[in-house]
């Protein structure tokens, strides 16, 4: 599957997770396809990460093991920093 371009780094845009990409805080679970839209960007060029919100169908397959890691680290699983480089536009 061909990669598509690099999303604008802007709130509102919907992005699609590339392949070979794992939650950073549960490595064993991959969100390769996993789709959401972009909140807000931290950093900037190649540092800058992405602050997305999942999308319904990505939200259910979010796993109990990870719902779970989540509350215990006070963390939102809604929501997920990944890099720019690991996104591309949705279609």
């Amino acid at each position: 599957m061909a990669r598509g371009k690099s999303p604008k780094p802007s709130a509102g845009v919907r992005v699609k997770v590339n392949e070979g990409v794992a939650m950073p805080e549960f490595a064993d679970l991959s969100i390769a396809g996993w789709t959401g839209q972009v909140m807000e960007t931290t950093g900037t060029g190649a540092k800058m990460k992405v602050i997305l919100e999942w999308d319904a169908p990505s939200m259910e397959k979010l796993p109990a093991s990870y719902l779970s890691h989540c509350e215990s680290q006070g963390l939102m699983a809604s929501l997920a920093c990944l890099p720019v480089s690991d996104l591309e536009v949705a279609e």
